[in-house]
């Protein structure tokens, strides 16, 4: 069975999710904001052995503790996709603008596209490229287990933000209408923050992206 844990860590209480596959206890770990000695303490208490690293997108709170991560367990960092690539330049200005711990640089060990798959033990998980909030944003969906996370493209009662550089809120609701929607209402997601929510819910009662709202 593909399991998960997700901690909200640093001051924007982000989701970072540990993946593992119960039988092997290998993980990824997906976006590796901050608080290390945290996240480390739960693969220890989990006895996990971690072997990825996995990026939605490279804002501060998703990515800042990624080189740090890599470079401390000779981890390869798998994503997101090559449209953020400015943001991972700018990881140590927006260190310093949001007023984190110095990121270390890192390149991406494999950049992400659409229709990609990343795999973990025996589970792949699939990818889907979701512009909008950023133009390198990417999305895990795992068909074992009805989950997918999302990062901050949607969330329960809301959606990503679009007025960061190279956001664009046209290109976000298309994301979520056209990536999204098709892995099924029960399709249970866990975005960069807050509580989880499934897709049949929000296309009921999301005022950004309900069907009703977009319809009207």
């Amino acid at each position: 069975m593909l399991k998960y844990l997700t901690v909200p860590v640093t001051a924007f209480a982000q989701n970072c999710s540990i993946v593992w596959c119960d039988d092997t206890r290998v993980a990824a770990i997906i976006d590796p904001g901050g608080d290390l000695p945290e996240l480390l303490g739960h693969l220890q208490r989990l006895s996990l052995k971690l072997e990825q690293i996995w990026l939605t997108h490279a804002h501060i709170d998703h990515a800042g503790a990624t080189g740090e991560l890599a470079a401390k367990l000779k981890l390869p960092i798998v994503g997101p996709h090559p449209g953020d690539q400015f943001w991972i330049d700018a990881l140590p200005q927006q260190s310093q603008m949001f007023g984190f711990p110095q990121a270390q640089h890192f390149t991406p060990t494999r950049w992400l596209a659409d229709g990609d798959t990343v795999t973990l033990a025996a589970y792949t998980l699939q990818v889907r490229h979701c512009p909008g909030h950023t133009p390198g944003h990417v999305v895990f969906y795992s068909p074992d287990i009805g989950r997918a996370f999302v990062g901050d493209v949607l969330f329960a009662g809301s959606i990503g933000r679009t007025d960061f550089p190279g956001g664009d809120h046209d290109t976000l609701i298309a994301s979520i209408t056209q990536r999204l929607w098709p892995m099924g209402n029960d399709t249970v997601f866990i975005p960069g923050h807050g509580p989880e929510s499934s897709f049949g819910r929000e296309r009921r009662t999301n005022p950004y992206v309900a069907d009703a709202a977009l319809s009207g």
